[in-house]
């Protein structure tokens, strides 16, 4: 009976899906007899360079998204963009059916792609499903959850209330906490006190819109644990401690938006006139579930061993992934097995620990990856793909910051950071290598100063204007479930667009631009 509801559950995806189909076919056989010799060609590229390059899956799998990014064309991203206005509007318009339904609806999109996808492609569509699932969407699941589950155990307790200066203080500690163990791992660590502390404030959605800008994203860009796109700049030669010459820009656009939150937070605390409760002994600030701070550190831990050590790859359905990156994944599900084990029940009670925000995110994103294919083949294949003209225009120093962070508020960061750092290498007709060996002989800027300079650009657009939307950062949609589980009611996809991010950050990017760009 279970298996018989649940099919009943999918039979309008499956409907919608089938009739997705019907209505692509036509542009599936067009785009077929259009690219078939180019795809030929491909497939026979393709083959060659993972016989060449066994052993190096993020490489092949880069090269082989390259390839089919060279032909696919730009309105293969039609469902990406179509989920993203399905988060966007259907919390709007139909806001009982969304709450019940947006697994369908990720679904719907995720078959409309991935049918004419699979159609056309075939072994070379397949192969790109299998990678971006195995190598990207379940480490960013199993990652999230683990965060999710070891940060639920800890419980604050004591007189914690979410004045102008105390949400200040908790808002610098979070920023900074960012670039220790990643803009995920804090902002779960501090959305709960956040929102203990503000549970008797009326007007509190501004608390978390700058949650997510400070502590969600801003605050991770000091070193390459802060945010994916470093971690990825480390593990191509960026020195560790480079980012850490990012501190300016970190303080600048930190102070600003600080300066701003106290601002909001004191007039809307004065408006809603708030009256402390008064308490003869103020009961102190004590932490139950302290042991989930080691389970804590040791997720960090796997991730650091993922970045450091190299322990080769093995084949998983064609798809090579490499084995320290299996046993990071391995090792943060036993944190959170270890979490869920030792923590008392009560713990996770006092902090209305429930797994809707995780499986909400877990079905999006599921969606979101799959309809993301295309978006990013194009963008990996740089000025040979449909966005040839938008690559090629990137120049300058602004040029990089700007087009690197509008690209990663809708796009994954790390791809779009590692695309416009292999387009500012190839610019400066640089290597890897070349640029590998300058960092770690200390004398990257004396040596390379205009590629120096690009790369602050492209590391600040990837990390600071992932803040720009919900989607921007792995967090940001964390903490909007989260804090809607909470009763707060967060701002629509767009209204956070054009409410918050754009005539709040914007202004400050441009500041950005002009300071130190």
């Amino acid at each position: 009976m279970h298996r018989l509801n649940t099919f009943y559950s999918l039979r309008y995806s499956l409907i919608l899906g089938c009739v997705a189909l019907c209505l692509s076919l036509p542009f599936s056989v067009q785009a077929q007899d259009s690219v078939h010799s180019d795809t030929s060609a491909v497939t026979k590229q393709i083959q060659e360079e993972h016989n060449e390059a066994a052993g190096e899956s993020h490489e092949a799998g880069g090269e082989e998204k390259a390839s089919l990014g060279r032909i696919l064309p730009i309105w293969s991203a039609i469902p990406f963009v179509g989920i993203l206005l399905s988060i966007a509007l259907f919390p709007l318009i139909a806001p009982h059916f969304w709450h019940h339904h947006f697994p369908k609806v990720s679904a719907f999109w995720a078959i409309l792609f991935a049918v004419p996808f699979l159609f056309v492609y075939g072994h070379e569509a397949w192969h790109e499903i299998l990678h971006i699932y195995l190598a990207d969407y379940i480490p960013f699941i199993i990652l999230l959850w683990g965060l999710f589950t070891v940060s639920g155990g800890i419980l604050v307790k004591g007189t914690l209330k979410g004045t102008p200066v105390m949400n200040l203080v908790m808002l610098l500690i979070g920023t900074f906490l960012s670039s220790v163990i990643g803009t995920t791992g804090s902002a779960m660590v501090m959305i709960r006190p956040m929102l203990r502390a503000n549970a008797h404030r009326k007007n509190k959605v501004h608390v978390f819109i700058f949650f997510i800008f400070l502590v969600a994203n801003i605050g991770g860009s000091l070193t390459p644990l802060g945010d994916p796109p470093l971690f990825l700049g480390f593990l191509h030669g960026v020195s560790f401690f480079w980012t850490f010459n990012l501190i300016k820009e970190m303080l600048f656009v930190a102070a600003i938006l600080l300066t701003i939150f106290y601002i909001i937070d004191s007039y809307n605390y004065k408006k809603e006139g708030v009256v402390e409760d008064v308490v003869d002994e103020p009961e102190p600030l004590r932490v139950e579930g302290a042991l989930n701070f080691l389970f804590l550190l040791g997720i960090i831990g796997g991730v650091l061993f993922s970045g450091f050590v190299h322990l080769g790859e093995v084949s998983i359905l064609g798809v090579h992934v490499a084995v320290q990156n299996i046993i990071r994944d391995v090792w943060i599900v036993l944190m959170g097995l270890a979490s869920l084990k030792t923590t008392a029940p009560s713990i996770r009670k006092g902090n209305d620990f429930n797994w809707f925000p995780i499986l909400e995110v877990a079905y999006l994103f599921a969606g979101i990856f799959m309809t993301i294919i295309p978006a990013l083949a194009i963008l990996k294949a740089g000025e040979h793909g449909a966005l040839a003209s938008l690559v090629s225009s990137v120049k300058t120093n602004h040029d990089y910051f700007w087009i690197t962070g509008i690209l990663s508020s809708f796009l994954d960061n790390a791809p779009t950071y590692l695309t416009f750092f292999n387009t500012a290498l190839g610019s400066l007709n640089l290597t890897e290598d070349q640029v590998r060996a300058a960092f770690a002989a200390g004398h990257a800027l004396e040596t390379y100063p205009d590629f120096i300079h690009l790369l602050t650009a492209i590391s600040l657009g990837a990390v600071y204007m992932g803040a720009n939307t919900y989607i921007g950062n792995a967090p940001n949609f964390m903490v909007k479930s989260i804090c809607e589980e909470a009763g707060i009611t967060m701002p629509s996809f767009f209204g956070y667009i054009f409410r918050w991010s754009l005539p709040i950050l914007i202004p400050v990017f441009l500041l950005v631009t002009f300071v130190f760009l």
